[in-house]
């Protein structure tokens, strides 16, 4: 049976600790993205939240190794198609390629078969990564709101 997994590597000009710092954040997350809050401790709760105050996912924090790897469950809430699938995984692996320039590859798997929130994340994470990049990089996101 073949395995639904999504992986995504960018290459953004940023410190470690800044493109961390950029991944944990709540207030810097809702700038490319929507609000993260966790405490980001193994075991730990993880709530994103959309700009109108509504969860759009939740999760729990499976590692949190600052600042080289971070990966947490991730149950869609807002999306009412997949709020009925397993959790998938979203893990994050952050790795300095030469002075001021870090690798950032980003594996989200553990979908069930047949997932409906698999095509969706397909779509949604390189418009993330790509704001998260332009903040880091230019100091502001890219200037859409809805992702495509």
């Amino acid at each position: 049976m073949h395995e639904l997994r999504f992986v995504y590597v960018s290459y953004i000009a940023a410190t470690p600790q800044a493109l961390w710092q950029a991944l944990i954040d709540g207030e810097t997350t809702r700038r490319y993205w929507h609000r993260v809050e966790s405490s980001w401790q193994i075991g730990a709760p993880l709530t994103l939240w959309e700009e109108d105050g509504r969860v759009d996912q939740t999760g729990t924090v499976l590692v949190c190794d600052p600042p080289r790897k971070l990966a947490y469950t991730c149950q869609q809430v807002s999306f009412e198609a997949g709020r009925f699938e397993k959790p998938s995984r979203v893990s994050l692996l952050l790795e300095p390629v030469e002075d001021g320039i870090m690798r950032l590859t980003l594996t989200h798997d553990d979908f069930e078969p047949g997932s409906v929130v698999y095509a969706g994340i397909t779509r949604s994470w390189p418009a993330i990564l790509c704001g998260l990049k332009s903040l880091l990089e230019t100091g502001s996101p890219l200037p859409f709101r809805q992702l495509p």
